[in-house]
C-alpha cells in the first residue's frame, strides 16, 4: 500500500538524528522492533492547533495540542488530538511527533512516543473522502486506490517509558519536527513523480485522440508539462545525490534541493491541471458514466457520437482517467495536498532561504565588483 512504511521511516530516521542518550536508545530499539517485524508505521504530527495566532500553552482549550497530563514510574499519560494522520487505519504502529518549535511554557506539549494502533484510549475518526464503491470505467484510479486520513484522538492514553522518545524537552521539539520534514518532503516529492508522469502521458494521449496534436498551442502546453515534470524529477534526484551525513552517521537528503523540488511541484501543480484539462475538453464533467456505458442500447449511441481521432471506447476511458486525476474528488484531494501536505508552500520557501549559504556567491560578487 502507498506510504504504509515510508512516512514511518521518515520519523524513525529523524528520531535517531535528533535524540541523545536514553531517548536515542529507545528510538533505536523501536526501529529494530519495526524492522524485525516488517511493521507498517504511520506518523501523527500535525496538531489541531485551534487559534493559529496562539501557541500551545496559550490556547483557550489546552487539548488543542497534544500534551502530557500525568506521569508515574511506568510511563506518561497524554491527551489531545492530531489531524491528517495518513494510513493510520492500515498501520501496526503510530509514531507521534511535535508539530512546531516550542518555548519553556509549552513543555507539556513537547512530547514524542510510539503506540500500537489498538492502544486503549486511541481513537481514529476517518475522513469521508472517497467513501463508497466506484465503477472502474468512471474512476479508473480511485476505484482501486484510496488514502485513508484520520483525526487521531488521544483520550488519556498511557505510554510506557520504553516507548517515550521526548518528554518535556521543549528545546528539541522544533529540531525534531524540522528533521522529520527534511525526510518527509523528499518522500513526498518522490511519490509525486508518477502522478506527474500520468498527467504528461494522459495529456499527450488525449491530444492525439482529440486530433489536435499538430496545433502549436497544444505542443506548447505539452512542452510546459514535460518541463515541469522533468524539473521536479531532476531536483528530486539532485537532492539524493547531494545527500549529507548527519548525527550518528544517518544520511539525509539535501534540505535546500529537497525544498526546491517540493516548492516547484506545489507552486505549479494547479497550472499543470489547467493545461491537462484544457487539452481534454468539457467532456471531463459532461461525459457519460459507467452505467450508461454498460447498457448495450445506450453504448451504441455513445460509440457513434463520441468517436474522434480514436474510437469512443478508448477516448472516453482516457477522459475518465483525466477526470479522476484532475476534476473529481481524487483530483481535488491531490490539488489540496499540493498546497498543504508536508508543509505549506510558504514553509518550503522559508526553508530554501534558510538552507542556502550565500557566503560564496556574495564573495564572488564582491570580487567581480572589485571590492576588497
Amino acid at each position: 500500500m502507498l506510504l504504509i512504511k515510508e512516512i514511518g521511516t521518515d520519523a524513525l530516521f529523524a528520531l535517531q538524528r535528533v535524540l541523545e542518550g536514553e531517548e536515542l536508545e529507545r528510538a533505536r530499539a523501536f526501529y529494530r522492533h519495526c524492522a524485525d517485524g516488517d511493521l507498517a508505521v504511520c506518523v501523527a504530527q500535525t496538531d489541531v492547533k485551534g487559534d493559529r495566532g496562539k501557541g500551545p500553552s496559550a490556547q483557550a482549550d489546552p487539548d488543542l495540542y497534544l500534551r502530557i497530563v500525568d506521569q508515574n514510574a511506568d510511563g506518561i499519560v497524554v491527551r489531545g488530538a492530531k489531524v491528517h494522520t495518513s494510513v493510520s487505519m492500515n498501520a501496526n504502529e503510530m509514531i507521534v511527533l511535535p508539530t512546531r518549535t516550542m518555548g519553556p511554557d509549552d513543555a507539556e506539549y513537547a512530547v514524542s512516543f510510539a503506540v500500537p494502533l489498538d492502544t486503549e484510549g486511541l481513537g481514529l475518526y476517518v475522513s469521508s473522502y472517497a467513501a463508497g464503491e466506484r465503477n472502474a470505467f468512471e474512476f479508473p484510479v480511485s476505484s482501486r486506490y484510496k488514502m485513508v486520513e484520520t483525526l487521531t484522538v488521544f483520550d488519556d492514553v498511557f505510554v510506557p517509558w520504553d516507548r517515550v522518545f521526548m518528554c518535556r524537552d521543549h528545546e528539541k521539539a522544533g529540531p525534531l519536527a524540522l528533521t522529520f520534514v527534511e525526510y518527509h518532503r523528499f518522500t513526498a516529492v518522490s511519490y509525486k513523480l508518477p502522478l506527474l508522469d500520468a498527467l504528461v502521458g494522459a495529456a499527450g494521449e488525449i491530444a492525439q485522440m482529440n486530433g489536435i496534436m499538430k496545433a502549436s498551442h497544444v505542443r506548447e502546453k505539452l512542452t510546459w508539462l514535460i518541463t515541469y515534470a522533468e524539473t521536479v524529477r531532476a531536483l528530486t534526484e539532485m537532492a539524493a545525490l547531494r545527500c549529507r551525513t548527519g548525527a550518528h552517521g544517518i544520511a539525509y537528503p539535501d534540505p535546500m534541493t529537497t525544498n526546491m523540488a517540493k516548492y516547484t511541484f506545489a507552486s505549479r501543480y494547479h497550472e499543470a491541471l489547467e493545461h491537462v484539462q484544457d487539452l481534454a475538453g468539457g467532456l471531463l464533467v459532461t461525459g457519460p458514466g459507467g452505467e450508461d456505458w454498460e447498457n448495450p442500447e445506450i453504448r451504441a449511441v455513445l460509440e457513434k457520437y463520441f468517436r474522434a481521432a480514436s474510437p469512443a471506447d478508448v477516448r472516453l476511458r482516457m477522459l475518465h482517467l483525466i477526470s479522476d486525476l484532475t476534476a473529481r474528488d481524487l483530483g481535488g484531494y491531490h490539488a489540496v495536498l499540493a498546497v498543504h501536505a508536508e508543509g505549506s508552500i510558504e514553509a518550503e520557501k522559508l526553508q530554501i532561504f534558510r538552507s542556502y549559504d550565500p557566503t560564496a556567491a556574495m564573495a564572488y560578487a564582491r570580487r567581480l565588483a572589485g571590492i576588497g
